[in-house]
């Protein structure tokens, strides 16, 4: 399951810090695309390929892949807005972008050059208003501190009519039993004990508290209207695990 968090010497909450968690992202960025595959059997790619899919981004736009990490979405966003468009991968953590750029240039296409990675802040993003064409958050909503500044600042900076698609962990208030079962199974059976052999036993072990204190799809739902987007949907996949909004400015 791909997983975000940040460190000390406990499990993470919601009072924990921008600061703490940034930590975190920078120690387990040289494991994270390996153990995302080994956990995921590889279909978190299949996710990230939906969710990139729904932001709608078209040849020739400028898109920003917000908490870009390692840059799974980024690469995916350049690949559909090619070579004459600009890609911008954004994130809190310079190990990450340090590991995502020397993805860029051992997986080399003409389009990845339109990419620019850069150290931000959701909360208060460097782009002036109306400045994209489409948005993907990967995995990054369920760790930013000010989830409401956040999608303030991502409705700022996109043009009118156009998309944001948030990607991560499900917590649905519908969720079957069966669901949750099994998400805290996997956590406890399958994550955190491949986690421990690289001695990330505790950043990993954070993800169940991580989702228990997320949003529901409803929520997020109504976090999006509340900051002023419109054409809001929040989609359940891979059986309910994982969810993707979509939100229309």
């Amino acid at each position: 399951m791909t997983i975000g968090a940040a460190y000390i010497p406990s499990p993470l909450s919601s009072s924990s810090s921008a600061a703490e968690r940034q930590v975190l992202f920078d120690r387990i960025a040289p494991v994270y695309d390996s153990l995302n595959d080994t956990l995921t059997f590889r279909q978190h790619r299949v996710w990230k390929r939906m969710s990139v899919s729904w932001s709608r981004a078209k040849k020739g736009d400028r898109v920003l892949d917000l908490c870009c990490g390692s840059g799974d979405l980024t690469f995916l966003l350049s690949e559909r807005v090619g070579s004459q468009g600009e890609t911008n991968g954004v994130d809190f953590s310079s190990e990450q972008l340090s590991i995502a750029s020397s993805r860029q240039r051992s997986r080399w296409r003409r389009c990845y050059s339109n990419i620019a990675w850069s150290v931000g802040d959701a909360v208060d993003l460097r782009f002036p208003d109306e400045h994209f064409d489409a948005i993907t958050v990967g995995y990054g909503l369920r760790n930013i501190v000010d989830k409401p500044k956040a999608m303030e600042e991502i409705f700022r900076v996109l043009k009118p009519g156009s998309t944001v698609s948030v990607l991560d962990f499900n917590k649905a208030s519908n969720a079957t039993a069966f669901v949750a079962t099994f998400q805290d199974w996997m956590i406890d059976n399958v994550v955190v004990p491949a986690a421990t052999r690289y001695g990330l036993k505790e950043e990993y072990a954070y993800l169940k508290a991580s989702i228990a204190e997320f949003l529901t799809g409803k929520e997020q739902e109504k976090l999006a209207k509340e900051v002023g987007f419109s054409g809001v949907k929040h989609y359940e996949i891979a059986g309910g695990l994982m969810g993707n909004l979509v939100a229309v400015k």
